[in-house]
């Protein structure tokens, strides 16, 4: 029955991702800005009222009092899809930090772009630092916060990677707050492969680090301890699957 779930909800996703993207770009050049990030919040949540039905796949969210009140750089666990949806459902609205290719996916990219979302190209080293700095400084200051994940590409639950650099020094050029996001989803909805296990996906938003005069070196150190210890935490405990 698992599987059937999966194929089902699969099936969902692909069509109602694909339509609702063609009806975002029509509609959402029409509204603000605020009101494309609402559009966008209601599509997530029909994805998790599909997946909570097809796959007995749940969410909760605990810490949402650390995220601070003015924009911040979001640093996501990256292991699954699942966050990249479940991101515009945990506090305020927020421009992703992208690949480049996404973009060109049929109304998908077109509908990202609308979303003020900043895509980079994989390998431009400096040039890509400096572009998440440059358009990250000038969204913050429209009042939007940026969602990064800085592992830079999804890695399997358990694992990690260095965190790159465009972040941390986003936040400090930016004077602003980094907020952590650990989460547990890539135990529950892998990297790879079709088949979603049934229990509830735990988000854990950590206390806020303070970026303003620290070396982005530093920060990303004391972001992924935290990061990669409450994944641990939870695997250990209710989060264990």
């Amino acid at each position: 029955m698992q599987a059937l779930g999966s194929i089902v909800f699969t099936t969902f996703l692909l069509l109602w991702t694909l339509g609702y993207a063609a009806f975002f770009v029509l509609v959402g050049r029409f509204v603000s800005h605020r009101r494309r990030f609402s559009l966008i919040e209601w599509y997530a949540k029909r994805i998790f009222d599909v997946l909570r039905v097809t796959c007995r796949l749940d969410y909760r969210v605990e810490g949402l009092e650390n995220i601070p009140d003015e924009p911040h750089v979001a640093y996501w666990k990256h292991s699954s899809a699942w966050e990249t949806f479940g991101q515009f459902l945990v506090g305020p609205p927020k421009v992703i930090v992208l690949k480049h290719e996404l973009i060109y996916i049929p109304f998908v990219g077109s509908g990202l772009r609308l979303l003020r979302s900043i895509d980079v190209k994989r390998g431009a080293g400096a040039s890509a630092v400096n572009q998440v700095v440059g358009q990250g400084r000038s969204r913050l200051a429209e009042g939007l916060s940026v969602l990064i994940f800085p592992e830079g590409t999804r890695v399997a639950a358990g694992e990690t990677r260095n965190y790159g650099v465009s972040g941390a020094l986003l936040a400090t050029r930016a004077k602003c707050k980094i907020v952590p996001v650990a989460h547990n989803a890539g135990y529950y909805w892998p990297r790879r492969g079709l088949i979603k296990k049934p229990g509830t996906v735990h988000v854990v938003v950590g206390p806020p680090i303070d970026a303003a005069d620290r070396e982005p070196r530093e920060i990303n150190e004391e972001a992924q301890a935290w990061i990669e210890s409450t994944i641990t935490r939870l695997r250990g405990g209710e989060g264990k699957l």
